[in-house]
């Protein structure tokens, strides 16, 4: 198509998300109270404030005149992009899927296909440690002091680290992209794996905004296997690809070219044109004409 044609089909898919988007969003703000509970839940909150004594448990509130209002609007919208996901992603394929091989749209499923359980999985051990880092947190007030958390930061808490430990999870993938088109080998990344262990529990204990260990140790245990999970599976893609490279290119796909230089001929000498050839052209013709 045209690029005219391709920018009016992107404002159709654009506006097809958005809309979708707009509508759950609007759904969801009849169930914000639901949604609002669902997220404070890990916060153990007290009966009142007579019980808020020391850091034994937290008084959930609101500091400003317009956080009901902002925090539903929030809280709306992360349910509109999260519910309304599966439409938009596939609006997203739709308008690139054309333009991709065959053997490029199989990889799409497949990272489609392990990275959506990543996420999720992260993102559900994040919301299982967070009533026990919660209570790490709330356990060094002094005594002679309450705690009065706004609802706000309360959900802002729990959405980081929700994300976090998500797309903490997806670092695999992105290891085993990489392999899969060529930039780095398996057996490169056995040669990293002191640092990579290094790095993702140093990692674990900057991300995770507790100073309990568990928060870091839940964090970067499952990242490590997965990490040797993701190597495991490039070595054998490297076997993979040395065979089918052995066999040649597939059908839609263009063979390698070798685009290395030759050497050049020597110059042969061109006789001389003979004075009565020349006399008889005319501004280089045999005639007139």
């Amino acid at each position: 198509m045209p690029l005219v044609e391709h920018l009016r089909e992107l404002r159709n898919r654009l506006a097809k998300s958005v809309a979708v988007i707009i509508v759950v969003m609007i759904t969801a703000a009849f169930y914000s109270e639901q949604l609002m509970q669902f997220l404070a839940e890990p916060v153990p909150k007290c009966e009142d404030l007579a019980n808020s004594d020391g850091g034994n448990c937290a008084i959930v509130s609101f500091n400003t005149l317009t956080s009901p209002f902002t925090t539903t609007i929030k809280v709306s919208l992360m349910a509109g992009l999260v519910v309304s996901s599966p439409v938009w992603l596939y609006q997203l394929w739709a308008f690139v899927a054309p333009g991709l091989h065959k053997q490029e749209k199989k990889y799409t499923y497949f990272f489609v296909s392990v990275a959506v359980p990543l996420f999720a999985g992260g993102a559900y051990l994040a919301y299982v440690i967070l009533p026990i880092s919660v209570k790490v947190l709330l356990s060094l007030t002094p005594g002679g002091s309450a705690n009065i958390l706004s609802l706000d930061e309360v959900l802002d808490f729990t959405i980081r680290m929700v994300l976090i430990f998500g797309l903490a999870f997806e670092l695999p993938l992105l290891l085993i992209m990489l392999n899969m088109g060529g930039i780095v080998s398996g057996r490169r990344m056995i040669g990293w794996w002191r640092g990579v262990v290094m790095g993702v529990f140093v990692f674990g204990a900057v991300a995770t905004p507790t100073t309990d260990p568990v928060g870091m140790i839940a964090l970067s245990g499952p990242i490590i296997l997965l990490y040797f999970a993701a190597v495991a599976f490039s070595l054998v893609n490297d076997k993979r690809r040395a065979r089918k490279e052995s066999v040649g290119p597939a059908d839609d796909e263009a063979s390698e070219l070798d685009l290395t230089a030759e050497a050049v001929d020597p110059v042969e000498p061109v006789a001389a044109v003979p004075e009565q050839a020349t006399r008889d052209r005319v501004n280089g013709y045999d005639d007139v004409t």
